[in-house]
């Protein structure tokens, strides 16, 4: 076959290489011009920075241990921890609240839909940043100190310098319940494709949920009463200036975690009630004809449905609060944004960590659009 000028697919072609040139050049000319700029300033370039003592403290390293000793890799470390900490705590919770006032919007009770839509318009147009400055004073200001401490329950103290509350004093045997509840969730997950074999084979399906849940309390509590039963808890108690034992949440966690749930609720809210109302009304109606209330049809018939509609655009609410995590600058929260331009500020890698820093964020969003496309691929329904 051969090809003459006038042909459009060798114009096509051309047009193709000449913009695939300009891309090269245009990239070749920065990196040439990034390099020289580094070397004229004397600035070092690479990632060597990394095995180098950091030299600062960091408040929050509950996840990883740290000291001031440590390398910029760990303290980087410290900062993802960190994210993570925050992220898969909001993802969860934003989820529950997003569903739930989603469908206190569609509630036939008049106050209860008002309210729910009152809380969507009014946090979906505050700004986040304005929402974490809130929490963050409320949690700051108004709380008094800790000798004059908050008790809404017994050993659990509200204080400006954060939420303290007990927890089991760790031993062994905690560590074999961890792992017994492992084994649990496998035997839940393959008990729950055993009765969807079953139900497509017989028509008839046992209950997963009872099924799952004694799964899931039964492995751990038995490796607690063959472990000795041990009740002991750490309870925080005063000492000084400030609470010792138990555990403790820091104010810029929590504000950042409220601020986090309650801002992509919001969003979350609106996509459980558009994907819900994209459901014919049918679907109701022939669940009310089986005789199945409301609620069983709800949760039986039209979410099932809707999730396919839900699951796309919850994956970008996911992505939006991972990424809004890093306004944590703002209130301190060491994150990795955070404890990235401080190590930038100390070394001078400005390139280089915001490398870093995009590196990790990226890998974050492709893992959970991956996890989402799977889930909503294995939710899809498929023609036979």
């Amino acid at each position: 076959m051969r090809l003459s000028t006038g042909d459009p697919r060798l114009r096509a072609a051309a047009y193709q290489a000449a913009a695939l040139a300009a891309v090269i050049l245009l990239g070749w000319y920065l990196v040439s011009n990034t390099l020289a700029n580094l070397e004229a300033r004397r600035i070092a370039s690479g990632f060597a920075f990394l095995g180098r003592e950091a030299g600062f403290e960091i408040g929050e390293t509950s996840l990883i241990a740290y000291g001031a000793a440590d390398t910029y890799l760990r303290a980087l470390a410290v900062g993802l921890a960190n994210t993570f900490r925050v992220a898969l705590i909001g993802i969860v919770a934003a989820t529950a609240l997003g569903a739930l006032i989603g469908l206190a919007r569609l509630s036939r009770n008049w106050l209860v839909a008002k309210l729910a839509a009152a809380y969507v318009e009014f946090v979906r147009n505050v700004p986040l940043l304005v929402q974490l400055f809130f929490w963050y004073a409320v949690i700051t200001e108004n709380l008094p100190g800790p000798r004059e401490a908050v008790e809404p329950l017994p050993g659990v103290f509200l204080a400006n310098r954060g939420i303290f509350f007990p927890v089991p004093a760790w031993s062994a045997v905690h560590g074999w319940m961890l792992a017994a509840t492992a084994l649990g969730a496998g035997a839940a997950l393959a008990h729950a494709r055993w009765a969807r074999r079953r139900q497509a084979r017989t028509g008839r399906r046992p209950p997963v949920l009872a099924g799952a849940a004694a799964l899931l309390v039964l492995p751990p509590a038995l490796a607690w009463l063959a472990g000795g039963a041990p009740t002991r808890f750490s309870v925080p108690a005063l000492a000084g200036f400030n609470f010792a034992g138990g555990a403790h949440l820091s104010p810029e966690f929590a504000a950042l975690t409220a601020g986090l749930i309650v801002y992509t609720a919001s969003f979350i809210a609106e996509i459980v009630r558009a994907g819900v109302l994209a459901i014919d009304r049918g679907q109701f109606e022939a669940a009310y004809a089986l005789g199945l209330r409301r609620g069983l049809a709800m949760r039986l018939v039209v979410l099932p449905q809707a999730l396919r509609a839900i699951v796309p655009p919850v994956t970008s609410q996911y992505l939006n609060l991972i990424k809004n995590s890093s306004l944590a600058v703002a209130i301190g929260y060491p994150d990795l944004v955070s404890i990235a331009n401080t190590t930038i500020n100390q070394t001078g890698q400005a390139i280089e960590g915001i490398a870093i820093i995009m590196a990790v964020y990226l890998t974050i969003s492709l893992v959970i659009s991956a996890l989402m496309n799977w889930y909503n691929a294995r939710i899809a329904l498929k023609e036979r």
